[in-house]
C-alpha cells in the first residue's frame, strides 16, 4: 500500500530502509529533541518496532519519499500499547532527514497520514506530542488541525536520555 501527495510517495517500511533510518536517527540535529544520536543499535530497534506494528496492528510509520523515490524521512501513526503514561493510544509523529527541512515535506506527510488513520483506518482519536523546545513539530502539529491539551502533559523516563517531558497535542474524527 501506498499514499501520494503532490510531491511525495508514502510507503510502508521494508528492510533495505533500515540504512536510511540509522542516517536519519544518527544525525545530532534531527534528534535534538529525544537527546541526541541514536546508536545504530537503538535505530535497528525502533526500525523493527515500526516494521511489527505494520504487521501485528496494521498500521505504522511510512516511509517519506520524493517522487524520484529519495528516502526524505518518515511519518505516520503508530499505535501505542506498551505501557505509555498516556495508556494505550494513537500516536502521530514524523522525523524527516536535515536536508528536506523548511520545505512543508512534514506538514504534507503527516496529514496524508492523519487522513489515512482517520478514513481507513476509523482512528477516533490521534495524538502528538514532543519536547517544549520543538518548535518545528509543534509548527507542524497546528498546521495539521491537531489541537494543544496541556492536561495531557507527561513526563517520562527514557534509557539512554533521562526524564523527556511531552507537550501533548490532540485531533479527534469529526
Amino acid at each position: 500500500m501506498q499514499l501520494e501527495t503532490p510531491r511525495l510517495k508514502l510507503r510502508h517500511c521494508r528492510a533495505s530502509d533500515e540504512d536510511n533510518f540509522a542516517a536519519l536517527h544518527s544525525d545530532p540535529d534531527v534528534n535534538a529533541d529525544l537527546g541526541g544520536p541514536f546508536s545504530r543499535d537503538k535505530s535497528d530497534k525502533k526500525f523493527k518496532r515500526y516494521i511489527q506494528a505494520q504487521t501485528e496492528q496494521g498500521y505504522s510509520r511510512w516511509v517519506i519519499e520524493n517522487k524520484a523515490g529519495v528516502f526524505l524521512g518518515y511519518a505516520g501513526i503508530m499505535p501505542v500499547i506498551n505501557q505509555h503514561p498516556l495508556g494505550a493510544h494513537n500516536e502521530i509523529g514524523w522525523r524527516l532527514n536535515r536536508n528536506a527541512w523548511g520545505h512543508g515535506y512534514a506538514s504534507e506527510a503527516a496529514r496524508a497520514a492523519l487522513e489515512d488513520g482517520l478514513d481507513r483506518l476509523g482512528l477516533t482519536e490521534v495524538l502528538s506530542y514532543t519536547a517544549k523546545t520543538n518548535i518545528r513539530s509543534q509548527s507542524v502539529m497546528k498546521r495539521i488541525g491537531m489541537v494543544r491539551d496541556e492536561t495531557r502533559d507527561f513526563t517520562a523516563h527514557y534509557e539512554g536520555y533521562g526524564d523527556w517531558q511531552g507537550m501533548v497535542w490532540a485531533l479527534a474524527a469529526k
